[in-house]
Parts: structure tokens; sequence; C-alpha cells
């Protein structure tokens, strides 16, 4: 098996060093995704307009993503029309009404109980492969669904800032975080593209929902019930939504560049821990009401989560020891593409062996994320 350039740099580097690095990079991961949490809730504590701040969450991946790609060297990728069509406008559709109702549940219940109610992403996303890919699970994946359900169900019942539109939006933004997982999968096999490359796109896209909705919704309703002599509170209030703005997209390229170092398993782990970290700094930050039992719910949430992942992956290594055929190995792509490369030659993707890529898939909640590494010259790490 092919040793990817990733893997070649990871070996060349000290252990100790290596080590350094990575808990850095979690350690900063933790700090903006539970930073930019605190801030989200902040925000819409004060100036209740969820649609404003996804707006400034798309608008970050639209402004600092480019020249971070540009500086990284990924390669661009033409896609054909009738994928786009059929493919990359239903996922930036799903990346915008996933971000307003994930905003809007955190306005409505606490950032703990909004955390937790997003662990249920491997039942949706079980459930729904199973229904739109005919995907079969193992028995170890089923039985690690338990914990989730169950942690899920104690955390809903003893929640005493319990909303139920709360609830539905958080459960809405997690049906869709699930589609997207699934789908990105897709569109990352049938066209290699970067899966960075592939957020700038659906990033891209999403503006056009989002601009016309946070028009109808949230600036209407601003323009008539805000008192805009405050200039000093409106002040404080951008600066933040900047922040929330940049904390989303750093978390997202921080998660890459830990996922290029690591394991999926490692991944996982840290993920896990990443989610427990958000919501104990939101509990003790913004000092929500909450019970030991209501805490255990989340944790058990969150264990199963791990589980999941754990199970997943076992499933994913033993597949690899066994013979694949060809139709395991690839989806029915709607046309053949081809990848744009930096000086501006093309040449067709090449499959199977042909193929210097190194691809394991992860489950995130913003993102289906996937290891790899092209025949370049550079590295996209941080």
């Amino acid at each position: 098996m092919a040793v990817t350039a990733a893997e070649q740099q990871q070996q060349q580097r000290p252990p100790v060093r290596e080590g350094a690095r990575i808990a850095f990079l979690c350690v900063c991961w933790y700090t903006v995704s539970s930073g930019g949490n605190v801030v989200n809730k902040i925000i819409l504590n004060g100036f209740p307009y969820p649609v404003t701040v996804s707006l400034f969450h798309i608008f970050s991946i639209v402004v600092f993503l480019p020249p971070l790609l540009r500086a990284w060297g990924v390669p661009r990728t033409e896609l054909p029309t009738r994928y786009f069509r059929w493919y990359i406008i239903p996922l930036a559709f799903g990346k915008y009404f996933a971000s307003v109702s994930a905003h809007f549940s955190i306005w409505k219940v606490p950032v703990s109980y909004a955390h937790t109610v997003k662990a249920t992403m491997p039942i949706w996303v079980v459930l729904l492969s199973r229904i739109i890919m005919k995907e079969k699970q193992t028995t170890k994946v089923y039985v690690s669904l338990i914990p989730i359900i169950g942690g899920v169900l104690l955390a809903t019942v003893t929640e005493l800032s319990f909303d139920m539109l709360g609830l539905i939006s958080a459960l809405a933004a997690t049906l869709c975080f699930s589609l997207q997982n699934i789908f990105s999968k897709k569109v990352l096999r049938d066209t290699h593209i970067h899966h960075l490359r592939l957020l700038n796109i659906l990033g891209f896209n999403a503006v056009f929902f989002m601009v016309p909705t946070w028009v109808l919704v949230d600036l209407s309703s601003f323009l008539v019930d805000a008192d805009l002599s405050d200039t000093s509170g409106w002040t404080s209030t951008f600066l933040l939504l900047l922040v929330s703005g940049f904390c989303n997209f750093a978390q997202n390229v921080v998660a890459f560049s830990v996922l290029n170092l690591v394991s999926p398993l490692s991944y996982a782990v840290a993920n896990a821990t990443k989610r427990i970290m958000v919501i104990s700094i939101s509990l003790f930050m913004l000092r929500n009401p909450v019970s030991s039992t209501n805490v255990l719910g989340m944790m058990t949430a969150i264990v199963g989560v791990f589980l999941y992942n754990k199970a997943k992956y076992d499933a994913s290594h033993e597949k690899k020891l066994l013979p694949s055929s060809k139709q395991d190995l690839t989806f029915d792509s709607p046309a053949p593409l081809e990848r744009i490369h930096a000086n501006g030659a093309s040449q067709p993707f090449l499959h199977g062996s042909e193929q210097q890529h190194n691809r394991n898939n992860v489950l995130t909640d913003h993102f289906q994320y996937s290891r790899q590494a092209y025949t370049t010259n550079h590295q996209y790490v941080v």
C-alpha cells in the first residue's frame, strides 16, 4: 500500500514535536468551538436575530477561505452543470437551512442542551443511509445508538430550560447536517474534490439563500423593532458577530488540520472531547441551571457518539481486509469530471490504484471531512 505525503511528513517529525503540535491544535479547536458557541448565545440573548448570526458564518467562509485555499495550493475542480444542479445547489440549501436552524435552537435553549440533541446525528445518518444509499450497518453500530437515544431522552426529560421550538429546530438542524454528511460523502467520492474546496463552493451558493431570508426575516424586523439611536450597543454586537463568524471559520480549518495529523479513531476521541468541553464551558460561562441527572444524560449521549465512531471505524477496517467489487468502490457518476490544476491544465480523475488518495471519512458536526493527500508539493496543514 502506497504511503501518502501526509503520512510521510508525520514519520519525519519527532514524536515529541508531533505530540505537542497535535495538543496545541486540539486546544485551539476546543477554544474556538467553545468560545464561538458562548459568543453565539451571548449575541442571541441580547440580539434575537439568528439569521443574522448565520449570515456572518456564511460570509466568514466566503471571505476567509479562498485566500487560504490559494495559499495551500488546493486544486480547483470543475463540476458539470447537471451535477451542480442536482447535488451542489441542494447541499448549499441544506447548509443554509442547517445553520439557521442551529442558531435558532441556541437562541431558544441552552447551548449544552442543543449540543446534546446534536449528538443524535449518528441515528439520523444510519437511518438515512439505509433509506437513501441502502447501506447496512454492523450489529455493533446499531448497539452504539442505544446510549445516544437514552442519553438524549434523559437530558430532554430533565432539561430545566426546555423549549419545544428549540428542540424541534435542533433536531431539524441535526437532520440537515446528517443529509449533508451523506451527500457530501457521495460528492467527494464521485469527484475527488478537496473537501475545503467543496465547503467554499457550498458557502458561495448558500449566500443566495441566506441573503433573501435575512432581508425578509431579520432586516425587516430589525428596522421595525430596533432602537437605532443606541450606536454603542450596535458596535459591540457587530464586533461579537465578527468574532462568531471567525470562530466558525477557524473551527472548520483547525478540525481539518487535526484530522490530517491523527487517525480517524483518534479524531473521533478528540471530537467527543470537544463536545464535552463545549458543554462544560457553556455551563460554566453562561450559568444555565442543570441537574446532575441532566448532566448524566448529556455525558451518556456523548459516550454513545464515541462508541458509534469506534464501531464505524472497526467496520471500515474489517471491510478493507475483504475483497470488494468494482460496484463497492464507485458510485454512478453523472458525467466524467476533470480536475483543474493551479497551472490551468486539466486531467481526468483517476480511479482505483491510479489515484494517489488515502481517504477516511469521518462524521462531524458541520461537514463530511475526509483525510486525503494530493499529488502536489503542498501540505494542507497549518
